[in-house]
């Protein structure tokens, strides 16, 4: 009875998550006011978020190579295995997957909480009220600026891991820069630059729709909002967990 229930519930919210997209991907009425939300929710959903992505993809990839370079190399590898895997760290899981994930608790919780506080203030009611496709007006351009920036943040992100990585050859003098460079350079694959750019967009249209819907569909007062930012975040990290096996399984 109790998986019955839990299986209507999820069934239910999906329903509705369903119905609130189709809203959402309507054409604006106004074309000129969606551009400006558009421009406005990009600066304020990815170009806010550059400096906490370039300070941890440094810090994220010095560690890596610190790790790679204490724990793998050996006399019967070579000396530039921990560029190269490095690398492929940076490309193929931490730029993509794991930062999308951070981003899923700065940029989840901002959304959840923005749209639960117009829900709870009856702001949206108010646009409901006047004829205006709330849920387009509102959701879509944080959809689209969020998808629109994530693709840089992507390639920042690897920039500054490899960036970190150097640090530690010049500054920590953990191995040579040439043995780094002779990794970084080993078998370049730049399909794998592509794969982690498009999974990113899968997961910048997860953390910004799952997010509107918790947010949109809060009922209560500035407790549930709160509980609201809260299941947008969990919700959001599972779902970008699961796709990024699917994504990784189909791309590779």
């Amino acid at each position: 009875m109790f998986i019955i229930k839990l299986l209507h519930r999820y069934l239910t919210t999906f329903g509705s998550y369903i119905i609130l997209m189709g809203r959402t991907f309507a054409r604006p009425e106004r074309l000129r006011m969606f551009a400006k939300r558009y421009v406005k929710e990009m600066s304020q959903l990815g170009v806010d978020s550059i400096g906490i992505v370039l300070l941890i993809s440094f810090f994220i990839g010095a560690v890596i190579c610190i790790q790679m370079k204490v724990n793998i190399q050996s006399p019967w590898m070579p000396r530039w295995v921990t560029g190269y895997v490095t690398r492929e760290i940076m490309l193929l899981e931490f730029s993509s997957s794991i930062m999308c994930l951070i981003l899923a608790g700065k940029v989840g919780s901002n959304i959840a909480s923005e749209l639960g506080t117009m829900r709870v203030t009856q702001q949206i009611d108010a646009l409901d009220i006047m004829g205006v496709n709330s849920a387009n007006y509102l959701i879509l351009p944080k959809i689209l600026g969020l998808v629109t920036i994530m693709p840089f943040l992507v390639i920042f992100s690897s920039a500054l891991g490899i960036i970190g990585a150097y640090a530690t050859a010049y500054v920590g003098h953990m191995m040579s820069p040439e043995d780094l460079t002779a990794g970084m350079h080993h078998a370049v694959n730049l399909w794998f630059v592509w794969m982690s750019i498009i999974k990113s967009l899968f997961f910048a249209f997860i953390i910004a729709s799952v997010s509107s819907y918790f947010g949109y569909t809060v009922e209560g007062g500035s407790v549930e909002v709160g509980t609201a930012s809260t299941n947008a975040v969990v919700c959001s990290s599972v779902l970008i967990l699961f796709s990024d096996v699917f994504l990784t399984a189909l791309l590779s």
